[in-house]
């Protein structure tokens, strides 16, 4: 059998090899958006054409002996029949060898037992009859490097612009490393297909330390001297990814998006990389192309506007903005805004950005409460749904300006450190009606309280506020860890895809579709896939219908009105980050949902430790808000993408929950001291400032849970038996502590919640 299968095969000729072909994209309506992946981007040169230093890289990373073996191993063959016959990879020859073989053997890339028993005879045969020279120039000139460049000369001119002849030593132990897989070695990186292993970062340090390897491999196998070596320390500087003009605009962003969905998905796709790079699949996308240039068009109208980089080169460099829109029907992307140009910017402002999302996170929360319902503070942490309270939006909560955050049984939340959380408002306000500034939550959202939604998540546990954005769609990969309070106030960071697509969950009356970009794919034999809509039930319809209807109110009179829409009912959120540093609306009619962000960063190629600028004074603004430009835009946009649609409206909430914290604000007593605790950023912890030693005064704060002391010398109780001398106070402000000693007697006159006055 051995013998007749080596008699069969015949050897490859290189210039006879499969091209890739073009894959063609099409828009929503199947109109052709662009053909591309295929390009014509390979030119096989000679061997005395390829640098010594290039076939020495690939030699001594992959085959240290290519040039001595005999090119036909048994013990290797032996090995890869039985490999083969547990389902395993073939080995052939030498590793270059087969490498050559696969890549000469690109019209049949089947994983049959046929075709594996098929490669290891061509490659036996390519070993035993084929020249050194001849395998080695066919191996460079059909190897694949990364975009679109097939073969050495191809590779030279799209990462250096130069011929192959004129690489050096650096360079092509850095190409060689491109070999491994371009998605995972190529310094601008494949966010797109892998936004977690594939940044930039990512992707440079794992290239440095491969190139280094092989540079060190040549000098130990005697391939490169050392001093010549030492000049190739960093990553040679490599040029623009894109090289297809076809690819401009906001079409770059498209197709990569395309692609991205399809390699994620492959085991439903049925689309590989590889697949995708041999080419001639038409891909039919959710892309609409009205709705694309409209988006273009509203961010390109506030831009040049208001962002003057070279007036104001402190303030208005490096402004980004980003935007994505849903259907809330089937989960279709049918909009996104990456970037000014995909051949000049190349980070996709629609995907991950590691911007984060600020106050839309806020609705999460809301969902969160009224789906599990606030803890028992009788209980103990882990408490099942039917032990807890679902909230209505009418449930109060304090809107003070540095409120001290509890934790669910009443207790002050502190960090490992001892340290406490003081929460400020945006504006550095209080929100909500003196002295204890109680307010509801749809008017907290309205106004964007922070301190009542900061402690509204730490009764309901950030595990089920996390478990409430999960499920409404946002990836578990892109949220924070839920160690600080803060997680509430959207510290996290989703793209503008996931929050449009969270949201229209909301819309959907609590049904998520997940995002997706391509509707199908045919090839030359017909249909490869086609993208099936499956709906999951992530909240009730009453929990969703209440988000939205609360979420209606900060459209409508709150900090969202830039969004209103004539004639068409709006929810939405703004979102604003801790030291201005990003932006976000988000919000949604009952058809579409959209997202948009803003922010500023000094370098196109970080991701995951991306340095954001401050946009204090940006666009000529004291500080930009969601309020701002991001709804602006969404505004400008919407009115557009919805033009003779008919207008919907949203569901009538069904009521739920209870009213949490329903008591009526005590009446002050002209023996209680109300003052501010001391100043405190957020969201970092603030050192506490009850167990200090003790001080001659008194120093009281009355919150929504009651006045507390926090230096003094006698206790101050929590019920209406009043302090202990100098002891500790009892719930519910069991933290609080008085002095080294008394003297004096508590008096209690506040009542079982509140408490009383001094002693």
């Amino acid at each position: 059998m051995a013998g007749i299968g080596y008699a069969m095969v015949s050897v490859p000729k290189v210039a006879e090899t499969a091209e890739a072909q073009n894959n063609v994209y099409y828009w929503s309506d199947k109109t052709e958006m662009v053909s591309t992946g295929g390009e014509t981007n390979r030119q096989i040169i000679n061997l005395s054409q390829i640098p010594r230093d290039m076939q020495n890289a690939v030699i001594s990373q992959e085959n240290k002996t290519f040039w001595t073996d005999s090119g036909i191993d048994p013990r290797g063959i032996a090995r890869a029949v039985f490999n083969m016959a547990q389902g395993g990879e073939t080995q052939g020859g030498s590793t270059i060898t087969q490498q050559y073989v696969k890549n000469a053997m690109l019209d049949d890339q089947s994983q049959t037992i046929t075709r594996k028993f098929k490669e290891l005879f061509v490659s036996i045969k390519v070993g035993a009859s084929v020249d050194k020279d001849e395998i080695m120039e066919g191996y460079l000139n059909s190897a694949y490097y990364g975009r679109n460049a097939y073969g050495i000369q191809a590779a030279a001119r799209a990462y250096f612009n130069k011929d192959a002849i004129k690489l050096n030593a650096g360079e092509c132990a850095f190409l060689s490393a491109t070999l491994k897989g371009a998605t995972y070695y190529d310094p601008a990186g494949s966010p797109s297909i892998d936004p977690v292993g594939a940044t930039a970062d990512a992707n440079k340090k794992r290239a440095l330390r491969q190139m280094q390897d092989t540079l060190e491999k040549m000098v130990e196998y005697g391939h490169l001297d050392a001093a010549e070596r030492a000049k190739y320390t960093k990553l040679p500087k490599v040029q623009n990814p894109r090289f297809n003009t076809a690819l401009s605009g906001q079409i770059g962003y498209l197709v990569d998006l395309a692609n991205a969905y399809l390699i994620n998905n492959s085991e439903k796709t049925g689309v590989t990389e590889r697949k995708l790079r041999e080419g001639g699949l038409s891909i039919y996308t959710t892309f609409d192309k009205k709705k694309v240039k409209e988006l273009e068009t509203a961010v390109k109208k506030v831009q040049k506007a208001n962002i003057k980089p070279k007036e104001r080169p402190d303030t208005d460099t490096h402004v980004q903005f980003g935007g994505a829109s849903v259907d809330p029907d089937t989960g279709a992307i049918v909009a996104i805004y990456g970037g000014e140009d995909a051949t000049k910017h190349f980070t996709n402002n629609a995907d991950e950005t590691g911007a984060q999302v600020g106050s839309t996170f806020k609705p999460f929360v809301l969902a969160a409460a009224m789906k599990w319902g606030v803890r028992d503070p009788e209980l103990g942490e882990v408490q099942a749904q039917d032990e807890r309270t679902k909230v209505s939006p009418k449930s109060l909560y304090s809107g003070k300006n540095k409120l001290k955050i509890k934790d669910y049984d009443g207790s002050v939340w502190q960090n490992e450190k001892g340290e406490e959380w003081l929460q400020v408002n945006d504006g550095d306000k209080s929100e909500g009606s003196p002295p204890n500034y109680q307010i509801d939550l749809r008017e907290a959202m309205r106004v964007s309280a922070n301190s009542a939604y900061v402690q509204l998540g730490m009764d309901v546990g950030l595990d089920k506020v996390k478990e409430a954005a999960v499920d409404a769609g946002v990836l578990e990969s892109s949220l924070a860890g839920t160690e600080y309070p803060s997680f509430s106030l959207g510290i996290s960071k989703p793209s503008a895809i996931r929050m449009a697509s969270s949201y229209a969950t909301f819309a959907a009356s609590g049904e998520r579709r997940d995002p997706f970009s391509v509707s199908k794919v045919t090839d030359k034999d017909g249909p490869v896939f086609e993208h099936e809509v499956k709906t999951a039930r992530a909240f009730e319809s009453k929990v969703a219908d209440n988000v939205t209807d609360v979420l209606k109110t900060v459209v409508e009179d709150g900090t969202g009105t830039n969004a209103q829409l004539q004639g068409r009912e709006v929810a939405g959120k703004t979102g604003t980050t801790d030291g201005n540093k990003s932006a976000w609306f988000v919000g949604y009619t009952p058809q579409l949902s959209t997202a948009i962000n803003m922010f500023r960063y000094p370098d196109d190629e970080t991701i995951k430790n991306r340095t954001f600028l401050e946009m204090y004074g940006t666009g000529d603004q004291e500080s930009i808000h969601g309020a701002s430009f991001p709804s602006e835009i969404w505004h400008d946009y919407m009115e557009q993408a919805l033009k003779g649609e008919k207008a919907e409206k949203f569901p009538t909430p069904e009521p739920i929950g209870v009213v949490v914290n329903d008591v009526p604000p005590p009446t002050p007593t002209p023996s209680v001291t109300e003052t501010e605790e001391e100043e405190s950023p957020t969201p970092t912890p603030t050192p506490s400032k009850t167990k200090g030693p003790p001080s001659p005064s008194v120093s009281e704060t009355c919150g929504f849970f009651g006045c507390e002391t926090t230096d003094g010398g006698n206790g101050n109780g929590g019920t209406d038996t009043g302090g202990t001398d100098g002891g500790v106070t009892t719930s519910p402000s069991p933290t609080d502590t008085g002095g080294d000693s008394g003297n004096g007697n508590g008096n209690g006159n506040g009542g079982d919640l509140f408490a009383g006055t001094d002693g």
